[in-house]
């Protein structure tokens, strides 16, 4: 398994920008998907985004789409989220995933969690 740690969150208004990265300690395999997820209190974790790591191929649910891209840096091993014309509703913690494998929007189908970087959108 690879190691994960998150930066780049903080405060912004609603409408705003920011952008995550998830730097990655170990080799990223060509097969490894890339994943950001994201959980605000007393709700479940919920997926925002995915990337192979061999193609660039991304897939984000409704919600984001448009609003948010994944990227990746091959290398230097490194994942971003770039988050555009932020709601409220995007509050929340974020956290980059990862697994060896074609997995998708499930949060059971990744192995490896970075700490997770906070994300504040006040109106």
């Amino acid at each position: 398994q690879v190691q994960l740690v998150e930066s780049g969150g903080g405060l912004v208004q609603a409408g705003g920008s920011l952008r995550l990265s998830c730097t990655v300690s170990g080799h990223i395999y060509n097969t490894y998907t890339m994943g950001w997820f994201r959980q605000a209190p007393g709700k479940e974790r919920e997926f925002v985004a995915r990337i192979r790591w061999s193609t660039g191929n991304t897939y984000y649910p409704d919600s984001v789409k448009g609003r948010f891209t994944i990227s990746r840096d091959n290398v230097k091993n490194t994942v971003f989220l770039q988050m555009n014309s932020l709601k409220p509703e995007d509050a929340a913690k974020y956290y980059c995933a990862a697994r060896n494998g074609w997995v998708g929007a499930s949060l059971y189908e990744y192995d490896s969690w970075g700490q997770g970087t906070q994300v504040t959108v006040s109106s």
